[in-house]
């Protein structure tokens, strides 16, 4: 781009250099010519599907990779997780490259906050090493304190921390219940719970009494049984015309064979292939902290060392706030605090053992009264300090990104994307490398506006060290501080692809075609609250989960509901966890939550919420959950399978004469069904090659060509089409393609009307953002008949997303509203806060310091609330809607 400058730079451009690419045609992008400069902050802008990713991590990120790979030993590769070759002609001045994504990775159960930053391991060779040991017990290697090995893990746990058992309690959560009113929850739904209701008949118990009232010992027969006995099973009979039938010894409907309900719930949990089969038994397994090692999973050997007083495990318990606290005397050299039961180490065990005493956590200890070794020598006083020294300042960055409620073995499966990118982001800050190209993707999702000048802070320091700062963003506070924007666009897909403006950010406002201008330079203010008036209350009363500790909120029916608070402080728990719990039991459903990733290794440990809802819960009907979970794990799921609107389309093509005649019907017309589908690829339209010491290339089908149908489905058409090219459609496309099928086109419709009309209809679900996903659902829904009384609860809906994205997605929302319904978002953006009717505040800290309803009312009444974290951000967006309304009401008379 011509535009080579930098405001405000002290540093010449001629020395910084320019990473330079020619011809990119990565994804949409439309032969980009685009020079990007070095050593500085850059921010990629666009709405969303313009392109602006597929330029910073498809093509710079992926080129980059590749070179790298390149000077990688052969067999290396194939030990490497590769993204193939950008489609560009040429890029120069490249530098190595780090990306910094929003993608989870490969977690599972044992993954945890310590393990991902490294902390874990710096943090065992600190007890290993400088611990304070027993006398006369030898000196343990660091692997010794990791739960996950053999040499450290409790043999009661297997190193999880809980065992689990299943109670009467557990299977019989209601014992007023018969059984033929399934007083026993754990045992299966549907026709195999009716299965195992009928041998209890013909076995002769009385399956009509209220549970409390049978005979113990046959409510223990009943549950804990280890007998499997075959009975006959007469279907449809009552008792007394079972007992008959038996006695007659009539033939029975079927043989049946009895299970225990302990054995069932166990048997299930070892053997299905279902995770959420495997959830939903489970919740029958009741979890308590390990006898052995009270939660702390280790063995007793390693949790006899202390440093700074506490042991290991109570260590990893406490928050990164708390350990900062802890350590900092010993990395300035002060030792009484890691004298055994002393100083700052005693008085940090105390609070976290009465902080967690108040939320049902273990507080024992292992071998509190056991003597210590003699006064440090000074090889250990030199192994403590500059330990601690290396543990501190990496408490620090993660402290200073608004991490500090986390605890070292809290699981990476109940960590946001966003939680898990500045966890990464803080290892970087750590290691000090020098002129690499660091490319995030949105680093500032998930954060309040409060926490994000730490974030602005840490990225001016990556470039302040000589790297290359390379943000895929939407956070106009962040393109404000840019030194360089690179915006693409101007809208998205097909539209898209452009690279409109390169340079400094001033120079955008002079850019009509721009989407981001009119909103970094604040003409288009964000529409005011409609304030409507509420149709009832919901209230939730003594909630506890997490750090929710016994919390009342009230949520208003029929209106548009914000929940803010910082990163951790329970508003998620609060209002995306204990209000649809709660609610849907009402409704007398399960919680329909999915298991955790990694769930597989140990009973998943589901958080109970406690507490109760009242209020007009009668007033809601039906609950719907949109959250960023992709709407499918497969490339066989798409946007026009998930909407349902493909039905309609193969139901088209069914009825054509040509189909008609070849007697084709609608499930020839899919591709995941054989008759239809190509042969070669299953319907896929491409085939995997593999290259052993290259990437996998996915290459298109060669009988096929990527059309996924064999010839014989291709040579039906409606209205010129056939099925494959109706798939390639976008979704702007087929609206007009459709026009005249109401059944297609009102889905369509929606979709476009949602910010998606540059998605394809067959574009699978494993290349949709989170954000994409979460505004599919929503379209979904919004394509069904409104009637009113349904319950939207949205968990930060407007992560990824543009902000003219948010003022389509928040025109939706109001729409969802206007026809009686009620939405409860949890967001950050205030701008989207500003137009709800009600605002509740969640907070003030995070973790311990938070779990409080801190203000709720009307926007500008939260936005007055002097201890709020929310408050004056609120203001301000407040006022500056304002100050746009009077200035279009100046320009319009």
């Amino acid at each position: 781009m011509p535009n080579h400058s930098f405001d405000g730079s002290s540093q010449p451009t001629t020395t910084r250099g320019f990473v330079e690419v020619r011809g990119a045609r990565e994804h949409n992008l439309k032969e980009v010519d685009v020079d990007i400069p070095r050593n500085a902050l850059v921010v990629f802008s666009g709405v969303s599907g313009s392109g602006k990713s597929s330029l910073a991590f498809g093509t710079v990120y992926a080129e980059a990779q590749r070179r790298y790979f390149e000077s990688v030993a052969p067999y290396a590769r194939r030990l490497i997780d590769q993204v193939g070759v950008p489609d560009v002609d040429a890029i120069s001045g490249l530098p190595p490259a780090v990306a910094l994504q929003q993608q989870r990775g490969a977690t599972n159960a044992r993954s945890s906050v310590g393990s991902v930053t490294t902390l874990s391991s710096l943090v065992r060779m600190m007890y290993s090493r400088a611990g304070a040991y027993p006398a006369n017990q030898p000196m343990l290697y660091a692997e010794d304190f990791s739960p996950n090995t053999p040499q450290g893990a409790c043999t009661t746990c297997h190193g999880l921390g809980r065992v689990y058992e299943v109670t009467e309690a557990s299977m019989v959560p209601d014992p007023s219940l018969s059984i033929r009113e399934r007083a026993i929850a754990a045992w299966p739904p549907a026709w195999h719970g009716q299965n195992l209701r009928d041998i209890l008949v013909t076995l002769g118990y009385d399956v009509d009494r209220p549970w409390k009232d049978l005979p113990k010992k046959d409510r223990d027969w009943i549950l804990f049984t280890e007998e499997t006995p075959t009975a006959p099973v007469y279907a449809g009979l009552s008792p007394t015309e079972t007992r008959a039938a038996v006695k007659r010894k009539l033939e029975p409907s079927y043989m049946g064979t009895f299970t225990g309900a302990r054995r069932y719930v166990l048997h299930t949990f070892a053997n299905t292939q279902s995770a959420l089969m495997r959830k939903r038994v489970s919740r029958f397994m009741e979890g308590k902290p390990c006898p052995a090692c009270h939660g702390k999973r280790l063995k007793p050997e390693a949790l006899a060392v202390t440093f700074a007083g506490v042991d290991i495990g109570e260590f990893m318990h406490m928050s990164l706030d708390q350990l900062a606290t802890l350590l900092e005397p010993i990395a300035h050299g002060d030792f009484r605090a890691h004298a055994a039961g002393s100083g700052a180490g005693r008085d940090a065990t105390r609070r976290d053992r009465t902080e967690r005493a108040a939320s049902g956590r273990a507080t024992h200890s292992i071998a509190p009264d056991v003597r210590r070794t003699s006064a440090l020598s000074e090889e250990k006083r030199l192994a403590a300090q500059r330990l601690a020294i290396g543990v501190v300042g990496r408490l620090h960055q993660l402290r200073g990104l608004g991490l500090g409620y986390l605890t070292l073995d809290r699981a990476t499966p109940t960590l946001s994307a966003g939680e898990l990118q500045r966890l990464r982001l803080a290892t970087q800050l750590s290691s000090m490398l020098f002129g690499v190209v660091y490319v995030l993707d949105e680093p500032s999702a998930g954060l309040h506006p409060s926490d994000s000048q730490a974030l602005y802070d840490a990225l001016d320091t990556l470039r302040d060290a000589g790297n290359s700062v390379f943000v895929v963003e939407h956070d106009l506070e962040l393109m404000r501080r840019a030194q360089w924007l690179v915006d693409v666009g101007p809208d998205a897909g097909e539209r898209g692809g452009r690279v409109l403006y390169s340079g400094a950010p001033a120079g955008l406002r002079e850019v009509g075609e721009s989407r981001t201008a009119r909103y970094l330079f604040d003409e288009m203010p964000a529409p005011a609250s409609r304030r409507r008036e509420p149709s009832g209350w919901l209230e939730l009363q003594g909630i506890h989960r997490h750090n929710l500790r016994g919390v009342d909120a009230r949520v208003p029916l029929g209106v548009l509901t914000a929940v803010t608070g910082i990163s951790g402080s329970g508003k998620s728990s609060l209002m995306a966890q204990a209000l649809p719990e709660l609610l849907l039991l009402h409704l007398g459903h399960e919680p329909e939550d999915e298991p955790a990733e990694g769930a597989s290794e140990g009973p998943t440990v589901v958080e109970i919420t406690r507490g109760h809802l009242a209020g007009d819960v009668d007033a809601v009907q039906r609950l719907v959950q949109v959250d960023q979970k992709p709407i499918g794990r497969t490339p066989r799921s798409n946007l026009a399978t998930y909407t349902g609107l493909f039905d309609h389309v193969r139901k088209l093509f069914a009825a054509t004469p040509d189909a008609r005649r070849r007697r084709f019907d609608a499930g020839r017309f899919s591709f995941n069904v054989p008759k239809g589908r190509c042969e070669t690829c299953e319907g896929e339209g491409f085939v995997s090659v593999e290259l052993l010491f290259m990437p996998s290339v996915y290459a298109s089908c060669p009988t096929c060509h990527g059309a996924r149908y064999n010839e014989a489905t291709l040579k039906v058409r409606w209205n010129g089409r056939h099925i494959a090219e109706v798939l390639a459609m976008t979704v702007d496309d087929a609206c007009d393609f459709f026009t005249r099928e109401d059944a297609v086109v009102r889905p369509l419709q929606v979709l476009r009307e949602i910010g998606l009309g540059y998605l394809r209809l067959g574009q699978p679900a494993t290349e949709l953002s989170g954000g994409e996903a979460q505004r599919i659902k929503l379209a979904t829904e919004l394509q069904r008949s409104q009637r009113g009384r349904n319950l939207y609860v949205l968990d930060e809906p407007t992560t990824g997303l543009h902000a003219s994205d948010v003022d389509r997605l928040m025109v939706q929302l109001q729409r969802l509203v206007d026809a009686g319904n009620t939405v409860v978002m949890i967001e950050h953006d205030m701008r989207a806060v500003a137009q709800a009717d009600w605002v509740i505040d969640v907070g003030p800290g995070a973790g311990d310091a938070g779990g409080r309803v801190v203000a709720d009312g009307v926007p500008s009444q939260v936005a007055t609330v002097s201890h709020g974290r929310t408050a004056g951000f609120l203001a301000r967006e407040l006022a500056r809607g304002e100050a746009g309304g009077r200035d279009r009401r100046r320009k319009h008379g």
